[in-house]
């Protein structure tokens, strides 16, 4: 389900059984109000061919809203910004010693990820407006630091050196295996709001640049040339760029 017209079939399925529904296409995900069983919903769903699984099921307020565990989304997201700032302090390091233009950009991703963590935090217990302007303001911060990597990255492709390629790697599957926990964390609540949609979307993009980071070290080490390195640190500004506009393009219904 990915576009408006699977989503008018899902409304009409659905119709007697949901009181209410909301969309998010770019995740891929619905958010269904209703009386019945879980699982009646996900079966009437399913008979239309488009797969899918429960991600969270929850009871609501009186006024429809989720009842929302506010103490387990903030220790969540207290854990994802500790886990990007250590991973930033670590990729950093090694992309600084590796002169890993690759390794760097990811490394600065995951400072700004802390930071958003950091801005989503806010929203955490507040009203919908605040949430929706948390999304926001974790895409604009996601857009500004797409600009500072691609001039960083351009500073790399002019003036860097070869990099370590078996450092890229490494350390590359470390912070693979650090957003891949992310990812397990947020995406039981990643239908909490705008806010965490938008903290599930960057974490959803940082495991493809450490994939990136892993193929262009290996890449590295076989052809001894650097270029490489400068393509996945071009992508990972790429990636950068279109989590935050698809963060800035989040739907602001029940948010």
């Amino acid at each position: 389900m990915d576009c408006p017209g699977e989503g008018e079939q899902v409304r009409a399925c659905l119709d007697g059984l949901a009181t209410g529904l909301e969309f998010d296409y770019p995740a891929r995900v619905v958010r269904v109000w209703h009386e019945a069983p879980p699982e009646a919903v996900c079966a009437r769903i399913r008979q239309l061919g488009f797969g899918g699984r429960l991600l969270a099921s929850e009871v609501a307020a009186p006024d429809g809203s989720p009842v929302v565990d506010e103490r387990r989304q903030r220790r969540v997201l207290w854990t994802l910004l500790a886990i990007n700032a250590a991973m930033f302090v670590v990729e950093g390091v090694a992309g600084w010693w590796a002169d890993s233009a690759g390794l760097l950009a990811d490394g600065l991703d995951m400072l700004a990820d802390a930071g958003v963590y950091g801005v989503v935090l806010y929203a955490v217990g507040r009203g919908a407006a605040r949430r929706r302007l948390a999304a926001r303001l974790a895409g604009c911060l996601q857009l500004a630091l797409a600009l500072g990597l691609l001039a960083g990255v351009v500073h790399r492709v002019l003036t860097g050196p070869e990099p370590l390629g078996g450092a890229m790697m490494a350390v590359a599957l470390l912070a693979l295996l650090a957003n891949a926990a992310c990812l397990w964390l947020l995406a039981p609540r990643r239908a909490e709001g705008a806010h965490m949609r938008a903290s599930f979307i960057f974490s959803a993009s940082d495991v493809i640049a450490n994939l990136g980071v892993v193929v262009a070290g290996a890449l590295v080490s076989i052809s001894g040339s650097p270029w490489p390195d400068h393509v996945i640190g071009l992508l990972i500004v790429a990636a950068v760029l279109t989590g935050a506009l698809r963060i800035l393009r989040l739907p602001t219904e029940g948010a």
